[in-house]
């Protein structure tokens, strides 16, 4: 049974049309407010005295008195996914939770207007939008993955530079002042942060460890650990440093060999698990009354479940075999 013979064609055409029209609306609107200020910025100007407000202020400040209704909802909403904000920031995420979500739903949305115009079937059409809808949650991961390699691969360079700022006589501060001037993104804005931190009047441990909740990485967990005993019980500091500087490193090589002998496994892997899905769709094309009897036979759809279920566990165990921790 296909979508037709269920919903009357014209009317879910319209309610998806209305619904991708609306999220589009609201989250190009949430993308201009995103330039006004916040209240905490706001405090702050008027703390500094600075009160001028341009016409482009007071235009976003019209549309988000009108979007506070509709955000209020759906930041009630995404309070209950404590951890989201703390994976934007890792991930250093350009868009905001709420237009983040609402983009989603346009990618939804329109996926399914799309099969639906091809006359896809309905599992079709709940798997594309569905796929369609986290596309953008597998960019965010892998964005915020690409960020926490890079702050690891920097960590060793920022450590050496500490630790000579330390040998030259300067304080812990002066030397994570120079790592954020110094080094790049994204270990500056992170050292940045923990500088900036401390100087309004947070201990120099509960910055660090505001820092290491942001990035969850051991071998930051190795500084943030060497900091703070050396606080408590004193020590060489720099020298300290500089050990874990030269372990991280040589783990780094570790890390390049044990990759290198597990390439191919993961070369494997990669071509195991998409080979399945490019030769169902080149099936599809070439004989889709062939491919349809997976969706119409009920003994088609148990294949199909299964075939689904095996990939995942054949991808889990893959990705057990060939991920080495060092």
């Amino acid at each position: 049974m296909n979508i037709q013979q269920l919903i009357d064609p014209v009317y879910l055409i319209l309610g998806s049309a209305f619904v991708s029209v609306l999220a589009l609306v609201l989250w190009l609107m949430s993308v201009f407010t995103d330039r006004s200020e916040s209240d905490l910025e706001a405090r702050l100007t008027a703390f500094t005295g600075r009160t001028t407000t341009t016409r482009t202020e007071i235009a976003n400040a019209i549309l988000r008195d009108g979007l506070t209704t509709a955000q209020s909802l759906l930041g009630r909403l995404l309070q209950r996914f404590e951890n989201l904000p703390l994976l934007f920031r890792q991930a250093d995420s350009p868009l905001r939770i709420e237009q983040f979500i609402l983009l989603c739903i346009i990618l939804s949305a329109a996926a399914f207007i799309l099969l639906f115009a091809l006359q896809f079937a309905v599992p079709a059409l709940v798997g594309g939008a569905a796929t369609a809808f986290l596309l953008p949650w597998v960019w965010l991961l892998m964005r915020r993955r690409s960020r926490l390699k890079s702050f690891e691969k920097q960590l060793p360079d920022a450590l050496e530079l500490l630790s000579r700022a330390l040998r030259a006589g300067n304080s812990l501060a002066a030397g994570l002042n120079a790592v954020a001037s110094e080094m790049p993104q994204p270990i500056a804005g992170e050292f940045r942060a923990v500088h900036d931190e401390q100087n309004l009047g947070l201990p120099i441990d509960q910055a660090l460890r505001n820092m290491l909740q942001r990035v969850p990485n051991m071998d930051l967990q190795f500084f943030v650990t060497a900091v703070n005993i050396q606080r408590q019980a004193g020590g060489d500091l720099a020298e300290i440093l500089g050990k874990i500087s030269s372990l991280v490193r040589e783990r780094f090589k570790i890390l390049g060999q044990v990759r290198a002998l597990t390439g191919e496994g993961r070369m494997s892997g990669v071509v195991l698990m998409a080979l399945p899905i490019v030769l169902f769709m080149a099936v599809y094309v070439l004989n889709r009354d062939y491919v349809m009897m997976l969706f119409n036979e009920e003994i088609g759809r148990q294949m199909l479940y299964a075939a689904i279920g095996a990939q995942i566990l054949g991808g889990y165990v893959i990705h057990r075999i060939v991920n080495i921790k060092v």
